[in-house]
């Protein structure tokens, strides 16, 4: 929304009255490559407003913590913006009625030695066209008495106004919450920098629209197409058609790419640069195509998001436009397989996390092996060289010790993951695990896996045994691991994290892995019948149902109530650790030539102000979500249904 307004506020308008302002995809330019609209803001907002997260914000209990943060973020973000920028950025959020959609284009001509990429804005005012006028106006008054350059084109009857976006500097304020990257130049030395054409804004209302394009070609198109024009439109587009039918037909939000050209022009670009001499390192001469080829990306069409919502919950969608005669490389190993990924009877109620994939682990070995193969003739050769390795240090012990027949031809169809509520509130890198390896002969693996592992941490030395129920559990202690980012602002540390062990056995057709050897030892005695199953939780069957399909490879779920109920008892009692709301100031300030934004909203929390949990615990349920592959592409459905208490 400040971006928003800081663009409109160089608006001047049209006065003729027109019909209803057409769909985005009559609107942009058929070389649209990226889209991203809310077709109807009044509608969203409606949506909005009744989601559980929403109605949490608005509950009694969280009233302490709300209105202190908003006095914090109305004190360090809002009032200073509309000191510096002259506005109420209030004032406008009733003006965001009808459709918003940003989009980039490609304008450029066929033969272009570079891509002229534009950006679109569009916005529909709908009943409050008028308000928008006045409002717009009187802020242009403003800009142009504080000696804003601004000057005026004649677009099809419709006067735009022209900024130079090179003098217009992002406010004070708003930098401060923006991570920067540092700046490397001699001492002394200034680089002068050139304003472009590309540095201009044409900013114009039709109607109710508001109607932003970087080029005066884009600005054009867009206003032929709201009079009556037939100039080639992304609704002409078959492939924009089909996932239109098949996402986004009554959508409140959906979004697009066109990756086939956008690769396309990644493609002309790199083919115009000189090639250089060899690489001295034969893993590292490897060309862009060979990888796009190799990884399957040649193939890939489209991409796709929307979001569906009803009475019940809200569907999420995201798709990949790649077609099953094409898929290769990655989206090969992604497809997985139509096999069924229910919730096992093992499986207790008590996992927060639970995730299922059916991927033929020796077909995906295949595929990977072949994909590195196609990106460089190198790879296979190191891979090759470590199985050989292991080998040698299998049959020190066992002459006919054979990695490829013991491990990778034993490898099954089978992934499973699942994970408990951490022992210690807000301490998520505590929470026990289990990894479980599909396998036809699982006993075959995990001998093989002893080896292996112990050729791989040498250190460690030999894989302890231990008898369970008539199970080995092998266990080896994991390598210690450094602490990059031991906290904000701090230099990197190598204090070691306190030494960890992985335990594993085989049980009932798989490897089971865990660092927490309770939570193996759970597993190991799920045959006798114990405890409630996670697939027998209410409403979990009709949940998946919703995300499952024939195609299904790939099914998961979370229980966002006892993530939620962790979160709040570990910010509450202790409040400085902010549960990873720091993360990207550490990302940023370990990151090569950037530092971490000036200010931070968890400074604006006072995280003892949360209620209980048990208070508000009534607006969180549980999600799951399941990936399928069919003949037009792959897909990803996330679905979380309404609580129970707000149905």
């Amino acid at each position: 929304m400040v971006a928003l307004t800081f663009i409109t506020s160089f608006l001047t308008v049209g006065t003729a009255v027109r019909a209803a302002v057409p769909p985005p995809q009559r609107l942009l330019p058929d070389s649209t490559l990226i889209m991203v609209t809310v077709p109807d803001c009044a509608r969203m907002g409606a949506i909005w407003k009744r989601t559980p997260d929403v109605q949490w914000w608005r509950d009694p209990s969280m009233r302490a913590f709300k209105e202190h943060f908003l006095s914090k973020c109305h004190q360090n973000l809002i009032e200073p913006l509309n000191r510096e920028l002259g506005v109420d950025l209030g004032d406008y959020a009733r003006l965001v009625r009808g459709q918003l959609t940003f989009a980039l284009a490609n304008e450029g001509e066929p033969g272009d030695e570079t891509p002229a990429l534009g950006l679109i804005l569009l916005l529909d005012a709908k009943d409050k066209a008028g308000a928008l006028k006045s409002d717009l106006e009187a802020l242009r008054r403003k800009w142009v008495d504080s000696g804003k350059p601004i000057r005026t084109e004649n677009i099809r009857g419709f006067e735009f106004s022209v900024i130079n976006t090179s003098d217009t500097a992002v406010p004070e304020t708003l930098r401060g919450f923006l991570p920067h990257s540092l700046q490397y130049r001699e001492l002394g030395k200034k680089k002068a920098r050139t304003a472009s054409a590309q540095d201009r804004l044409f900013i114009g209302q039709v109607d109710s629209l508001l109607v932003v394009a970087d080029s005066m070609k884009l600005a054009q198109r867009v206003v032929a197409q709201l009079n009556g024009g037939q100039m080639p439109c992304l609704a002409d587009n078959p492939a924009f058609n089909s996932d239109y039918q098949r996402l986004f037909r009554n959508s409140p939000l959906y979004g697009w790419v066109n990756t086939k050209a956008c690769l396309d022009l990644v493609r002309a670009q790199l083919s115009r640069q000189p090639e250089g001499s060899q690489a001295a390192n034969p893993l590292l001469d490897v060309k862009p195509e060979q990888v796009l080829r190799a990884t399957g990306l040649n193939g890939l069409k489209t991409a796709a998001f929307a979001l569906q919502t009803s009475q019940e919950g809200t569907t999420f969608e995201f798709f990949l436009g790649v077609p099953e005669s094409e898929r290769a490389g990655l989206f090969k190993i992604l497809a997985g397989e139509p096999k069924g990924a229910n919730v096992p009877a093992f499986v207790p109620a008590t996992a927060v996390k639970f995730e299922r994939w059916r991927i033929d682990g020796q077909k995906a070995w295949k595929t990977f092996v072949s994909m590195l193969a196609g990106i460089s003739p190198e790879y296979p050769k190191g891979i090759n060289f470590m199985l050989d390795a292991a080998n040698m240090a299998g049959r020190q012990k066992d002459p006919d010790f054979d990695v490829r027949r013991t491990l990778i031809g034993n490898l099954g169809d089978d992934i499973i993951t699942y994970e408990k509520a951490p022992a210690s509130p807000g301490d998520t890198a505590s929470a026990p695990s289990l990894f479980l390896l599909g396998s036809p002969a699982p006993e075959q693996l995990a001998a093989a896996l002893k080896s292996v592992l112990a050729f791989v941490a040498v250190q460690s030395g030999p894989a302890a045994e231990r008898d369970f129920l008539g199970h080995t559990i092998y266990s080896v202690p994991l390598p210690s691991v450094p602490l990059p980012m031991a906290g904000a602002g701090a230099a990197p540390t190598t204090t070691p994290k306190a030494p960890r062990t992985l335990s594993y056995a085989a049980s009932g057709g798989y490897v089971a892995f865990s660092t927490d050897a309770a939570t193996l030892e759970e597993f190991l005695r799920s045959g006798e019948g114990q405890g409630t199953a996670l697939r027998d939780v209410s409403g979990l069957v009709e949940a998946a149902q919703k995300v499952r399909g024939p195609d299904t490879s790939l099914f998961g779920y979370q229980n966002q109530a006892e993530a939620m109920r962790v979160l709040f008892d570990g910010l509450k009692q202790n409040p400085s650790r902010s549960a990873g709301l720091s993360s990207l100031n550490l990302l940023w300030g370990h990151l090569p030539g950037m530092t971490p934004p000036k200010h931070s909203v968890k400074d604006w929390c006072d995280f003892s102000l949360l209620p209980s949990f048990d208070q508000v615990a009534k607006y969180f349920y549980f999600s799951v979500y399941g990936g399928s592959a069919g003949m037009d592409g792959l897909s990803l459905k996330v679905y979380a249904p309404t609580p129970p208490a707000l149905r």
